[in-house]
């Protein structure tokens, strides 16, 4: 998968550049993770969304990276994508990863806008007072905190994904968009993220009791954190996330 460098030539921003060859590539190459019908562009200047299905209405952000992907992705003021994580139009996120040299794709993949809660979202310092927007505070998304199964890759370390299995990976999650509480969807996430930790496929009880200690830091007004790991491992396999082997036994579907 190869960016055409040719369509921008008249360009000298390596910005410009490189934004008008991914979103080319982007409007031609990719499909819907939700439907599977290919993507349309925007008018420019829209803001938030950059791509939009046509057939079913999902929105997408395009956010493009030069080299590896890394550990965070960098985003606009915090306090408005604070605010956007409230609005169901909160687009989902498009992440390219590309060699500026070679001008090839090494990674995309698309992070669904149910895994945007506000403990991903990392606040960076205000800008100095001499800076020209001083005060100023921007945003990262932090990606290590979103569980594997909402990083859906369509091209992972340049090799690229089967469709049908993009779409499947998009259908395992969407039952989060059901959870309007941010709260609870911040609890289903964060056992995601303790099933990521243990490694595994299949696993009992205990293993996830492990975290407790860890997930009472992260929810410390919550007293019964044994109670909320079982209620959450419930929602999870009546959502066909995991399965119940046997009793206090589990198995990731």
């Amino acid at each position: 998968m190869t960016l055409n460098k040719q369509l921008a030539e008249q360009y000298k921003s390596p910005s410009q550049k490189i934004r008008i060859m991914t979103e080319k590539w982007v409007g031609q190459e990719i499909f819907c993770p939700s439907c599977g019908a290919y993507v349309s562009k925007y008018e420019n200047n829209r803001p938030v969304a950059d791509f939009y299905c046509p057939v079913c209405s999902e929105d997408f952000e395009l956010k493009s990276k030069e080299g590896m992907l890394g550990n965070k992705i960098t985003n606009g003021a915090y306090n408005t994508l604070i605010e956007r994580l409230k609005d169901s139009r909160n687009p989902n996120l498009f992440l390219l990863g590309y060699d500026f040299q070679s001008y090839k794709i090494s990674n995309f993949l698309v992070i669904p806008k149910h895994f945007f809660v506000p403990e991903i979202i990392e606040k960076r310092k205000p800008l100095s007072q001499t800076a020209r927007r001083a005060g100023w505070i921007g945003c990262n998304i932090v990606l290590q905190k979103i569980p594997k199964a909402g990083r859906i890759f369509y091209i992972q370390d340049k090799q690229v994904i089967p469709k049908v299995s993009v779409l499947k990976n998009w259908q395992k999650t969407v039952f989060l968009r059901k959870e309007q509480a941010t709260t609870e969807r911040t609890w289903i996430i964060d056992i995601m993220n303790c099933l990521d930790t243990l490694g595994k496929k299949d696993f009992v009880l205990s293993d996830v009791y492990f975290f407790e200690e860890a997930l009472k830091q992260r929810h410390p007004r919550n007293r019964h954190i044994k109670d909320k790991i079982r209620q959450q491992l419930q929602v999870l396999r009546d959502n066909g996330f995991l399965e119940f082997s046997s009793r206090g036994k589990y198995r990731l579907v």
